[in-house]
């Protein structure tokens, strides 16, 4: 039984700019398995801080009571660097201000950063592969520059996610019902997850085009089996983004139900024991992620919706109006935005004054549509 608060000091790029990032390691130091969890990656987005705060008290409940069966890494408050990105009154947190460099984008390539130099090293043992693969991700992530406070804060989140069978990134959407991203390759698993967790959709993707954090992790293995289609290269780590419904989403009644929730799924996967908590449904099965459509706004305007989260449209029904601000229509005309595919809203905007390309809508459908291609995320 082991339950570590751990604290990093960011050294600042200027003086007065350093920050702590804080974290926790609950359960046996020698578990077999390890599961990564982290929240507020894009720092603007907190109900997963509440989920987290709500699930550490039953891992360490859990823990005293022998029921740990993996070790949890669990990162609150992953990116203390974007939660102190405050102007004029107002928290940004989704970039990085000196690069401009979105949070969840464009880490790294690990097949890049380790892969020509195992491919010759794997055998014809399963197991020993993974743990050769393992020890070449901790090695190299343990030579990580670490000059500026960014470079610190990914150097240590790469090193702590890097050997982990399981890596779930906690996020919300702007106003939307619980969804969650993965690849197709986990599909099973990911169902049992949509199950415990009540997500109105699970959309899947091998490579989105964005570099995100939870991607990064199985591509290197997926890389690797393909390369060395010889050896037995399977796929040893679970992961996801949990999209937490909205931003607006942050509340005790139900981040406490949600922490239940993904507890119930752990130990449906034997990594906790004891009595089952949450509540486990029937989920809808997973999509591919080029079957939803990310409707934009064409000009700037004021949003007028026709539907709620949740709803089931068809293709050319009415999803908002687009009330012109500018322009021999200003204030009277309305362009009605359609949607573009059959299928359900999962997501809206809260603050409705939008701009040319704003993404105003997911909907999700089983169709694959063309306009779906390259990148497949809204910035």
């Amino acid at each position: 039984m082991s339950s570590d608060r751990i604290s990093k000091t960011l050294v600042g790029d200027t003086p007065g700019r350093s920050t702590e990032l804080i974290y926790f390691r609950i359960g046996p130091k020698d578990a077999a398995r390890k599961v990564y969890l982290q929240a507020a990656l894009h720092a603007d987005e907190q109900p997963g801080i509440m989920v987290l705060h709500h699930l550490l008290p039953l891992l360490r409940a859990a823990d005293i009571a022998g029921e740990l069966n993996a070790l949890f890494v669990v990162f609150p408050m992953v990116n203390p660097l974007g939660m102190g990105d405050i102007e004029f009154g107002q928290h940004q947190g989704r970039y990085n201000r000196s690069s401009g460099l979105n949070h969840n984008r464009d880490w790294p390539v690990l097949y890049d950063a380790v892969g020509d130099g195992l491919a010759a090293k794997l055998g014809n043992d399963a197991d020993e592969n993974i743990q050769s693969v393992r020890s070449a991700l901790r090695d190299w992530a343990a030579s990580l520059p670490r000059v500026t406070a960014f470079d610190q804060w990914r150097q240590c989140v790469i090193a702590e996610a890097c050997d982990a069978d399981y890596v779930f990134d906690l996020h919300c959407d702007n106003d939307s019902l619980l969804h969650i991203f993965s690849i197709p390759q986990l599909a099973d698993n990911m169902q049992q997850l949509a199950n415990w967790t009540g997500a109105a959709a699970t959309l899947l993707a091998e490579d989105s085009g964005g570099g995100s954090f939870d991607e990064v992790w199985p591509a290197i293995w997926l890389r690797l089996a393909r390369e060395c289609a010889d050896k037995p290269v399977p796929l040893p780590v679970v992961t996801c983004t949990l999209e937490y419904r909205g931003q607006g989403d942050t509340f005790d009644h139900l981040n406490r139900q949600d922490a239940r929730n993904l507890y119930g799924y752990f130990q449906e996967q034997g990594l906790i024991g004891g009595t089952s908590l949450g509540a486990k449904g029937d989920a809808p099965a997973g999509t591919d992620l080029r079957a939803t459509e990310y409707l934009r706004a064409p000009q700037a305007g004021l949003l007028a919706y026709w539907v709620e989260l949740g709803d089931r449209v068809e293709k050319g029904d009415r999803i908002a109006d687009l009330i012109q601000l500018d322009g021999d229509g200003a204030f009277v005309d309305r362009i009605p935005l359609l949607a573009g595919t059959a299928g359900q809203v999962i997501s809206r905007k809260i603050v409705k004054y939008v701009w040319a390309g704003a993404n105003i809508s997911k909907i999700v459908g089983s169709e694959i549509l063309e306009s779906r291609s390259g990148s497949l995320l809204s910035d």
